[in-house]
This record gives structure tokens, sequence and C-alpha cells, in this order.
């Protein structure tokens, strides 16, 4: 990086920081002239303005930290879906530690890429690589959260069917499943039966599960409530045809899945060959490479690879993706 650059960003903390204590200093002098101005009126004791000062900092240090959490994910908030993909995912950590894990991979991907030799064109593309690994994770454990919820609703369904044929409200079925089915199932329903409890409609509240989960066949049971709710009918019966149809289609899926598998390898070997091979061809003879890199037409070259790998992948995709 330019050294220029370096300094205009090193000159832009320190003022920042700067700024930040002058801001903290003010506010904590306003309050010890006010602490001063109540002992002398005869308000307060001197005891107990020490005490309310150690408190009113606590109170700004936490504050503080939470103001600039809340700024963060309002900034977040801009930028697509974020937040529903980490509520979606039930992420253990928050936006703001995320970005911070983030900035830290892609960190150690450039300093890795240095450490390798690697030509400094390609750093930025090792910092991007590893820095996106923990959005990657954030996805890869999104879908298998959706999958869990896809395998347990068959489940779950006879469960609230068996509820309402023994008499029991649907809310009461919920509540079943609660109990008896792991999660993310039990968490998900356990949030919609705390929401109906609040005063929400029943079918608002699964609707606000099909939000997070956005599952087909969930939706199926969903539109099932509404209208058994505006209508009346066999809600039990409903939910048993519909729980045998999911039983289904994961039987075809897995046929499926087991018929593509041979597609989806030749995928993954003819996306990763390109890319192997550059990696090889570097290390064996890194001017002849270099070449992609400081002529025109090279560049030109890694364009156009790229653009042909994405529609590729996108074409594999289509051929070994069946929808059922």
């Amino acid at each position: 990086m330019d050294p220029i650059v370096i300094s205009i960003l090193v000159f832009v903390a320190v003022v920042a920081i700067i700024m930040a204590i002058m801001s903290v200093m003010n506010d904590l002098g306003a309050s010890d002239v006010e602490d001063r101005l109540q002992v002398l009126t005869g308000h307060k004791s001197r005891e107990e303005a020490s005490e309310d000062k150690k408190i009113l900092k606590k109170e700004m240090l936490k504050e503080g930290v939470g103001g600039i959490s809340k700024a963060f994910n309002r900034v977040v908030s801009h930028f697509g879906n974020l937040p529903l993909i980490f509520e979606q995912a039930h992420s253990p950590i928050g936006i703001d530690v995320f970005a911070i894990i983030s900035v830290v991979c892609a960190g150690v991907g450039v300093v890795g890429g240095m450490a390798a030799q690697a030509p400094t064109p390609m750093l930025p593309v090792c910092g991007l690589t590893i820095g996106i690994l923990p959005y990657m994770w954030i996805l890869y454990r999104r879908k298998k959260r959706f999958a869990r919820f896809a395998q347990q609703l068959p489940d779950s369904l006879e469960l609230i069917a068996r509820a309402l044929r023994s008499g029991h409200s649907l809310a009461s079925g919920i509540q079943v499943v609660v109990q008896e089915m792991p999660d993310p199932i039990s968490h998900e329903f356990n949030m919609a039966y705390e929401e109906q409890n609040l005063g929400i409609p029943i079918d608002q509240a699964l609707k606000n599960v099909f939000r997070r989960v956005p599952n087909l066949d969930f939706k199926f049971f969903v539109t099932a409530v509404a209208i058994q709710r505006q209508a009346g009918g066999d809600l039990a019966e409903i939910l048993d045809k519909i729980g045998h149809i999911v039983r289904e289609r994961f039987r075809i899926m897995g046929q499926v899945q087991a018929l593509t598998g041979e597609g989806r390898i030749s995928g993954i070997v003819l996306m990763a060959l390109p890319i192997v091979l550059f990696f090889v061809m570097y290390y064996l003879n890194p001017e002849y490479m270099m070449l992609l890199f400081t002529e025109e037409l090279g560049r030109q070259m890694i364009a156009g690879a790229v653009v042909l790998q994405i529609l590729g992948a996108v074409c594999i995709k289509k051929i070994i993706e069946i929808k059922i």
C-alpha cells in the first residue's frame, strides 16, 4: 500500500480517537459540575455523588459499546438481508463480531499470500478468498438448519394431527412439538407458541416462522391453518396428507441425489482444475505466468477465464439441480 495512504488512514484514526476521548471527558466534566451543584444545594451528599459517578461511568461504557454495535447493525441493515440470514442461521455470534472475524481472516489471507510469495495482484484475491470464509460458514449453517427443519417437519405435522384428534387445540399441538421434537423445529415452534400467547393470531405467528424458515412444505401447513380458521374443516386429515407428501418428496429427492452424483463430482473437478493448474504453473515457472498480470492481453484473458468459469458453474448447477 502507498505510504501516503497509510499516513492518511493513521491520521484519521488518531483524530477519531482524540475526538472520542474529548467527548467522554466533556460528558464526565458536565456530570462533575452537576454533582457539585447538588452537593452545595444540599440535595445530595458527597458519598452519593461519588457513587453516582461510578455508576455513571459504568453506564456510559455500556452505552458506548452498545451504541457502536447498534450503529454498525444499522449500517449493515442497508445492505441486503444480512440480519435475516443471521436470524435464519441461528448464529451464535452477532454481525459486529462477524465483521471483525471477516476482517481478521482477510488480513490472514493477505499475510499468507505474502508468505507464499504470491504475485502482488493476487494478494487481494487471497484476502478476499479467506475473508469470505466466515460468510460461507454462515450460509452453510443456514442451509444445514433448513435441511434439519425439513426432515423434522413430517413428524411434527403428525404430532399436531394426533393432538388435534385427541381433542387438543392447535396451540396445544404446537406445544407438544416444542416438548417432543429437537432443535431447530422445536425452537421455531416455541417462538410461534410464545407469540400466540402474547396475543398474535396463530396463523400470523406461523407466517413469522415461515419468514425465518422459507420451507415450501411448511408454507402448505401455514396455508392450511389459515384456511381452516376461516372456513373450517378437518385440519388433522390435511396435516396427515401434507406429511405423506413430504415423505414422498424426500424419497424422490434421495433417488435424484444418487442419479446426479456423477454430475456434481464432474462439476467440482471442472471448476477446480483451472485454479489448481494456475498455481502449479506459477510455482513451476513464475515468469511465464506473470505475463497474465503484466501484459494487457493477459489481464483480458484472466477476465475472460473468470467470466467463463462463472457461466460454467451456472450451467452445471442448472443441469444437476432438479426441482421436485
